[in-house]
């Protein structure tokens, strides 16, 4: 099993399992690997340490385990002079953590109407249709028209493998 620490081009941190080098690049070459985050199907690897399995249990006690820092591997810097600095690794694993939670309730929790989003939604709002969560797909002008009719709605960026269960 080889584990990749792995960044997409908004520099967005996660990690890939893979049986070996091979599939990996076998699933980058099919556009399979994205980012949980965007969607994006631009990966690079990031700096990894080999993980070694030397000893058959850990002579260290857990305790003193936990008080080491931990040294997140920092990825080669390029030209970024219009995004802000970027966020510590743990805090932006965590906000990822809390963004693919609340994706997932989203999906479980509401109905897929896909293209019939703008109407479905006025539907709702009218009293046409029981009102029940729904999320879908809107043009921009759409958008704005439902807005201006008081309708609220929230765009909701959910990447492909959000949307379907791990193996």
């Amino acid at each position: 099993m080889k584990v990749l620490d792995l960044l997409c081009d908004a520099d967005h941190r996660f990690e890939g399992w893979f049986a070996s080098e091979e599939d990996f690049q076998s699933q980058m070459e099919r556009a399979l690997v994205q980012c949980p985050m965007c969607g994006s199907s631009h990966i690079r690897k990031g700096l990894s340490a080999p993980r070694l399995n030397l000893r058959s249990s850990s002579a260290e006690p857990k305790s003193a385990q936990q008080g080491k820092p931990s040294e997140e591997p920092q990825a080669p810097q390029h030209d970024v002079s219009n995004r802000p600095a970027p966020l510590p690794a743990e805090l932006q694993s965590q906000l990822q953590d809390a963004w693919l939670r609340a994706a997932r309730h989203v999906i479980a929790n509401t109905e897929n109407v896909g293209e019939r989003f703008a109407q479905e939604a006025r539907r709702i709002h009218y009293g046409d249709a029981p009102e029940r969560g729904i999320r879908g797909q809107a043009s921009a002008e759409e958008t704005a028209e439902l807005l201006e009719e008081g309708i609220d709605v929230m765009p909701f960026v959910l990447p492909e493998s959000a949307k379907k269960t791990l193996q």
